[in-house]
Order: C-alpha cells, then structure tokens, then sequence
C-alpha cells in the first residue's frame, strides 16, 4: 500500500534547504566544537550546548540526563566532530543524540494514522520531505471488539486495557520495523514520530483508562497529551525520540479530526471550509483562520457500505462506481483491481442509487418502482430486491442484490448527512452556497463522486470545483506535524479556537433531517443541477 509523495512535502530540485525547510520539527546541524585545553575548561555538555545553540540560530538547547552521561564519550570518540540530531520543544531545542560525521545518514519519522479498524503507517525522511514507504493493516484490537464500546468494555476487565494497549503497540512496532529494515535502517534511526486517532484509540493506546468516555457526562482521561517520548509510549523507534499525540476536542471529537483540519489548511483560509469525514460517524468542521466550530452524527455506517447485504469497506473487487446505459438499460460496475464484484463499497452504493433514481427505477422517497425496474426486481420473503449483479458475473458465485431496506438506511443516511451540514452552517449564519471548499476525507472521500452524492441530496449542490478529495486526512495531518517546527502550537491553536456543538440535543436538526428524507430533498429548489440531470437522465455516462 504505497502512496504518492504529497506535493506539499515533496521538496523540488537539489539545491540548498530554505531556512523554512530547515527549521524542521526534527532537524539535524553539525556544530563547530572547539577541543578543550588549559585555556578553555568549559564543561563538555556546556561546550556542545553552546556550539548547537550557534547552529540553530541561537535558540536555547537542552540536554537530559541520559545523554549527557555520554556525551563526553561520544565527543572524544569523535574528535569534537559530530552531527546533533534536535528536536523543537516548547520554544526550544531538545538534544536527542550525537552522531558521527558522515555516513550518508537520513533523519527519519514516522507519521501514523491510529484508526478503529484501520491503522496506517508512512515513514518519512525528515531532512528532504518525502515520504518513504506507506502501509496499513488492521488493528489488531479488533479481535477484541470490532466497535469502540465494545473494546471499551473489554478495557474495563483485569488486564484488558495491556491487552488492548500491547496488541497495538507490538503490531505497529513490527511494521516500523519492517519498514526501516526495507529501506536499509534500523527503527532507532527513526528520531521522530506523530499519532492521530480518535479520543477512544488515543487512550488505548497511551494505557489511559476509556471507561467514563461512554458514560455520562462522558469524560475523557486526558484532553491534551502532549510531547511525549517514545519510550513512554512503548514505540520502537529511539527512546528519547518526541512522539506528537494529537489532541481531542472531547469524546467525540479527537486528534484525527484535529489532523484533518491540519491537513485541509481551512485554519489558515480567509475563506469558508467545510470538511466532512465519514466513519463510524460522519464528523464535521466549519471555519477558517478567525474561527472552527465541529460536530459529529450517526451518518457513517450506511455510506461506508456497512449496512447494505452486500455492502464492504473498500478492497479489491468492491464495486466502487456505478454507470448507467439509458440506450440499453444496463448498469455497469467498477470494481477496486478489476476483479469480479463481491461487494459494494459506500462510493459505490451512492452512486448506484443516484442511477436507479436518474433512471426513474428509484422514486424520491427511495422506494423501488417495480414497473420501471422489470424483472431485475423480485419479492424475496416479502421484501423487493434488485439484483444489481448476476451470478454469472460476480466473484461470489450468487447474485449481488440491493434490497428495498438497503435502500432505506442509506436514505436515513444521507438525511442524517445533509441534516447536519445544514444544521451547523446555519447555527453561524451561513448558507451552504457561501462555501469556499467543500473538503471530504477519509476512504470514502477518495472514492466518492460529488455528482451522486448531490443527487441524493446528500451534499449541497454547489460548483463542482469546489469539491476536494483529501484521501486519509489523519495520516496527512500527522505527516504535516512531523515536516512543521510549529506543529504542536498550532495543533493547540486548532483544538483551542473549535466550539463543539452537540447535535442530539438539538430540536432543529430533528425537524431538516424529516425533509431531508426525501431524493434530493423535499425542497427541490436546493438543487437545480439534479432536475437537469434527469431530463438527461444520468451524467452522460
């Protein structure tokens, strides 16, 4: 699984480093250090603090203790001639380690995007900005529970909360592992690394207890975890080495999202942003350089594809795209790799039910019209069925079919989706239409097709252009903080300047989300473009 180098940390060319490109989180200088004598009796550590603060422009370097027991080795070792590797901390320097010159040596960190079921991993060469390898794997917690509560009530047992922590931790450490081995290092050259999940995975794994996350008035452990080591976390990379953890909001807001609003740059626009990141729930943020407000709804799991039969997260041979033929009446599928179908993703499914729906097999309130679907549709035990792929053609052996209560949870889930975007634009005065970008995270954002999702009306119906596809938000977001100086401020920044609104308990929400329920809307007004594309009906596929 390995992914293009992003354009905003790849650096061009071969000439020196800006001094903006210099001023890494992680950095390395070679100070000039000046051999002690009888007439200069300075304190080796006081010499080399010296020597590195000249290097970093004359900013205040530290030193602990365990590296000071050997830096007086180190220095004779190598004749005054080494390299510092210096990490930023708190408007200062932190000394992590002297090596000798030479070698051809890279400075190394790790950026990792700590998710429920997934967990992503990419590996980053600090000096040059780009990335060297990518990968990701399940998280091994899911043995526990596939769902957060329920791993959070595994943590409540005697020594489930180690279980949950270890499996993670020595999963991921294998990777890293791995991965250096690859490129021709070991793990302790990796000197740095950035960790960004949601507030439950955070805490499993720092060890920190879950249980009152769950439970009213539902407190985290900890907010703000701060600059760690990776020897406190238990990473496998040099112990001294900063370990960024991102922030939460709260319980249902955590570092990840804080990652993505890093990641999509809307706290330094002038415009209006909204950034939408579909999971377990659909989260939402709205802001720019002045102000952020956040929220987060049960929209998640029909639009992943978790609801349908014959719905999967993405994967080889899930069917991401749906086409329509109006000439012929057939529906052609997409699938990830070009392998059989065995499955509909959530990009796949919107976009089947916006062209059943263009097509007029789909009326608004998302009920089959057995007239016009033929004898695709059939009762199975009293419940319409559309067969979408024959037997003959899918990987499963049998027919992949999309039922008429399929059909229902994604409408409840693209009303839940609209319903929010509404809700938390309007609490600040704004109409959708006033959006600069329109920014959607996560797998689902990589694969989803702006034009189905408005004809459901499950976003606005705005300039495609607007629309901007970030892929995995949490893992760019952390790769940022690994490549700025001023990540951890301006993470805290991010996270201090967001208001959090609670949607559950808020009666407007209920009333737009009843007409919402409705393919696009009940207010077709809200979106002309649909009304187009049905008199033509499709997107001339």
């Amino acid at each position: 699984m390995c992914s293009k180098v992003p354009a905003h940390i790849e650096r061009k060319g071969n000439g020196p480093r800006s001094m903006e490109e210099d001023r890494r989180w992680v950095r390395a200088c070679r100070p000039e250090i000046r051999a002690p004598g009888l007439n200069d009796n300075t304190a080796d550590v006081d010499r080399l603090i010296r020597a590195v603060e000249r290097s970093l422009g004359g900013e205040v370097v530290r030193v602990d203790l365990t590296l000071m027991r050997r830096i007086p080795r180190i220095l004779r070792d190598h004749r005054y001639r080494v390299e510092a590797v210096a990490a930023r901390e708190e408007g200062a320097w932190r000394l992590l380690d002297l090596l000798p010159l030479g070698g051809g040596r890279s400075l190394v960190g790790a950026a990792v995007d700590v998710g429920t079921s997934t967990v992503v991993v990419r590996l980053v060469d600090l000096e040059a900005g780009r990335t060297l390898e990518e990968a990701g794997f399940v998280n091994p917690q899911s043995e526990f529970g596939e769902d957060i509560l329920t791993r959070i009530h595994f943590a409540s047992r005697d020594g489930g909360l180690d279980t949950l922590r270890r499996a993670l931790l020595d999963r991921l450490n294998a990777e890293i592992a791995r991965m250096a081995d690859d490129h021709g290092f070991t793990a302790d050259r990796v000197y740095g690394a950035s960790l960004a999940g949601n507030t439950t995975m955070t805490h499993l794994l720092l060890g920190l207890n879950p249980f009152w996350i769950c439970r009213e008035p539902y407190i985290p452990a900890v907010n703000r975890p701060g600059l760690l080591t990776a020897f406190e976390v238990g990473l496998g990379i040099r112990e001294q080495a900063p370990v960024l953890v991102f922030p939460n909001v709260g319980s249902y807001f955590g570092g990840d999202l804080i990652a993505g609003i890093l990641a999509s740059g809307m706290d330094r626009s002038e415009s209006t942003a909204i950034l939408v990141d579909v999971g377990t729930n659909a989260e939402v943020a709205l802001g720019n350089r002045d102000w952020l407000m956040a929220c987060a709804g049960a929209a998640g799991p029909a639009l992943e594809g978790g609801v349908a039969q014959m719905g999967m997260m993405a994967a080889p041979g899930v069917i991401d795209r749906v086409t329509y033929r109006p000439d012929s009446g057939r529906l052609e599928v997409h699938t990830i790799g070009g392998r059989p179908p065995v499955g509909i993703c959530g990009s796949g499914l919107i976009d089947l039910v916006s062209r059943l729906f263009l097509a007029g097999m789909i009326d608004m309130r998302g009920k089959f019209v057995p007239d016009a679907c033929g004898s695709r549709l059939r009762d199975e035990e009293g419940v319409p069925t559309f067969e979408v792929v024959p037997a003959s053609e899918s990987g499963t052996g049998g027919p992949l079919t999309l039922s008429q209560p399929d059909v229902d949870a994604l409408m409840r889930s693209k009303a839940a989706m609209y319903t929010i975007l509404t809700t938390v634009t309007a609490m600040v005065g704004l109409s959708m239409q006033e959006l600069g970008r329109f920014f959607v995270a996560g797998t689902f954002g990589s694969y989803i097709d702006p034009k189905s999702a408005v004809t459901l009306g499950m976003i606005p119906d705005l300039p495609l252009d607007r629309f901007v596809s970030l892929g995995n938000t949490s893992l760019e977001g952390a790769t940022r903080a690994l490549l700025e100086a001023d990540a951890a401020e301006r993470i805290d920044r991010i996270r201090d300047r967001i208001t959090y609104i609670e949607l559950n308990v808020n009666q407007e929400f209920m009333n737009l989300f009843s007409a919402a329920r409705f393919i696009p809307h009940t207010d077709r007004s809200l979106f002309p473009s649909v009304a187009a594309w049905e008199s033509a009906q499709g997107f001339g596929d």
